[in-house]
């Protein structure tokens, strides 16, 4: 009986051109939900059945509330957020993060310390949030605890929950590479990450036990 064989993994070579459209796909994907929630909700208000005018209203206004949410961790996560050599302050970060949380199966809690850091370290923070969801499809309780010297953060992302298991290919696309070498849409947010914490002299290192997935990132050892 013939079998599917694993496809080989090799380094990624990707155009910038590519990898902003990936990106953008990748955000039009988080946002479409419930922006398209909210057009069914103003239908349903406009459709004069008094019965339904209250439900759309607070399908409309949860829905509004996450499209923002979504749209304001994008910004961080993806965004430009200011200047070369910006520095982001890491209480906004979790402010946003739990904001994306908020309706969501997963129980955020935020231990970083506020302080004012690299841009590049506070981004690759929220992609690794990102990534670690996938570790709990279940749903589960995710830690985000760092400690700060200077301008150098070090972090360790907790995720807990049934079943939890490694984010899928997770290691290699932070490590640049992918199955073929090729990257989609739902692969490139891991990859994004691996090439911020490149940027920012970051490495970053996965382990599991039991029903947890525990993240670690800080500064890479000078090679």
């Amino acid at each position: 009986m013939m079998t599917d064989q694993p496809k080989p993994v090799a380094a990624v070579t990707l155009e910038g051109l590519d990898l902003a459209s990936l990106l953008c796909s990748r955000v039009c994907h988080d946002v479409i939900s419930p922006v398209g929630a909210i057009v069914n909700g103003i239908e349903l208000y406009d459709s004069g059945d008094a019965s339904m005018k209250e439900f759309s209203i607070d399908l409309v206004r949860k829905s509004s509330r996450q499209a923002s949410a979504r749209l304001q961790f994008a910004r961080l996560a993806f965004g430009a957020a200011g200047s070369a050599g910006a520095m982001i302050d890491t209480g906004d970060a979790g402010q946003v993060a739990n904001a994306f949380f908020a309706d969501e199966k997963i129980n955020l809690v935020w231990e970083v310390p506020r302080a004012l850091l690299p841009k590049n370290q506070v981004k690759l923070i929220l992609n690794l949030v990102m990534v670690a969801t996938h570790a709990i499809p279940r749903g589960g309780s995710l830690t985000v605890a760092g400690t700060i010297a200077g301008e150098q953060g070090d972090f360790v992302l907790t995720a807990t929950g049934i079943n939890a298991r490694m984010p899928h290919n997770a290691e290699d696309l932070i490590a640049g590479r992918a199955p073929n070498g090729v990257v989609d849409a739902h692969a490139i947010q891991p990859y994004y990450a691996g090439q911020i914490a490149r940027a920012a002299g970051m490495a970053v290192h996965f382990a599991i036990e039991g029903d947890t997935v525990t993240i670690k990132a800080g500064k890479a050892d000078p090679a």
